[in-house]
């Protein structure tokens, strides 16, 4: 490959390190057995690449390259190590065999992300652990990059990914995919974290659409290497609500019911790809909640207008959700379906006993629905009292902007 001029190399090297540092640090992870080793040893392959490829060219096939030069940096480092930590002599001249006996072919690699993906998401990791490390190395994302998406600061987020390399070691967390019968049940915290990963990119008002692409990139991993059909079913459900990415606020950055939104701007090609996605995973037995969620976020999609909507078959598919997965949030869905097909006062019925229950009493958007139902049936004090109750509630400055929009509106009413 010819050599690019300066300026574009290290731009070049940046973009190989987001898409193949999960493929090598995966390898080099079933190598050396140790997370940390691994991902040194990755990064001076990165940082070789920098010094040697302006002389030599970029290779024809950079990932074998970067994986044979942090392999023997990994050998040399250990080598160093032994010198001077004579305990250390063993376990170097044992993990150096394994590294020049190991076959890296492009099968074992994506086994290998498999594998990653399986020990960064594991339930015995606390659930912000498994975030950041999925996205830092899987995904490839720095830390900074992470903390600028979740609000924090980065050395809070360091924090996290080193509180959950702690847990694998202390716990000695295999790097390895479950087996046949323990992969249902294992890949049911991989499926929540990958969403738990959108579901904060779709909420962010600034970096909030790399987050999602990222989810959505790691539910096209998880595909490609299970073709299971929850997989499916989560990746046509995060394509199905990513379409309406653009018509979700205004040029201001206000939230847009969906109701009210320009059905124009959704993405028609991310619409085809998730129903198609959805309906291959509804022709399995073995389809749950994320199916079912995707399935109703389908009948949105190929509905032309808000008017049109078949708010029954929601009902229907809200119903077969509440079976399989019995929650509050459910319940709400179910209720604001149901006020939508059988009148707000049956929906209303069923929000104020999920209120009465307390179920949902600090969830804002309980409130938000139950004021809108209120305005819909013309009791404009009882709307106002619920608005402002779901604006103490809210956590984003968009829903905040909404919430404000709507009681000004009110004063009109």
């Amino acid at each position: 490959m010819p050599t690019p001029a300066p300026e574009h190399l290290s731009g070049i090297i940046a973009s190989l390190y987001r898409s193949e540092s999960g493929r090598v640090l995966a390898t080099l992870v079933r190598l050396l057995g140790d997370l940390d080793l691994a991902e040194e040893a990755m990064h001076e392959a990165f940082a070789a690449a920098l010094e040697s490829w302006p002389r030599t060219g970029i290779p024809d096939r950079p990932r074998p390259w970067l994986i044979s030069t942090a392999r023997f940096k990994a050998i040399d480092g250990m080598r160093r190590r032994s010198r001077v930590d004579g305990p250390q002599r063993d376990f170097a001249l044992d993990a150096e065999a394994r590294l020049n006996d190991a076959s890296v072919d492009d099968d074992e690699i994506a086994d290998d992300r498999l594998r990653l993906i399986f020990t960064c998401c594991h339930p015995a990791l606390p659930p912000e652990g498994q975030v950041a490390l999925t996205l830092r190395e899987i995904c490839g994302l720095t830390t900074e990059e992470i903390a600028r998406a979740f609000l924090v600061t980065p050395a809070t987020l360091a924090q996290r990914i080193v509180r959950a390399k702690a847990v694998i070691r202390a716990k000695g967390i295999p790097c390895e995919v479950p087996g046949a019968h323990d992969l249902s049940a294992r890949l049911a915290p991989v499926l929540h974290v990958v969403y738990l990963i959108f579901n904060e990119g779709y909420t962010a008002e600034l970096t909030g659409a790399e987050i999602s692409h990222e989810a959505i990139r790691l539910g096209r991993l998880l595909l490609e290497l299970l073709q299971e059909p929850e997989v499916m079913g989560l990746l046509g459900l995060m394509l199905l609500q990513e379409s309406r990415r653009a018509a979700r606020a205004s040029p201001n950055g206000d939230s847009i019911l969906l109701d009210e939104q320009d059905r124009s701007l959704w993405n028609r090609d991310q619409i085809a790809e998730g129903i198609s996605l959805t309906e291959s995973a509804l022709r399995s037995r073995h389809f749950g909640a994320y199916t079912l969620q995707a399935a109703i976020a389908a009948v949105h999609a190929e509905s032309p207008a808000a008017a049109s909507t078949d708010w029954r078959q929601i009902t229907l598919l809200y119903d077969r959700l509440l079976r399989l997965q019995p929650s509050p949030v459910v319940e709400l869905n179910r209720a604001v379906a149901i006020a939508m097909c059988e009148g707000p006062e049956q929906g209303l019925f069923l929000i104020d006993d999920l209120l009465a229950r307390e179920h949902l009493s600090h969830y804002g958007l309980a409130h938000s629905a139950r004021a809108g139902l209120y305005r819909r049936l013309g009791r404009i004090s009882e709307a106002r009292a619920s608005y402002e109750r779901a604006l103490a509630l809210a956590r984003h400055a968009s829903e905040r902007r909404f919430l404000a929009r709507q009681l000004e509106e009110l004063k009109q009413e």
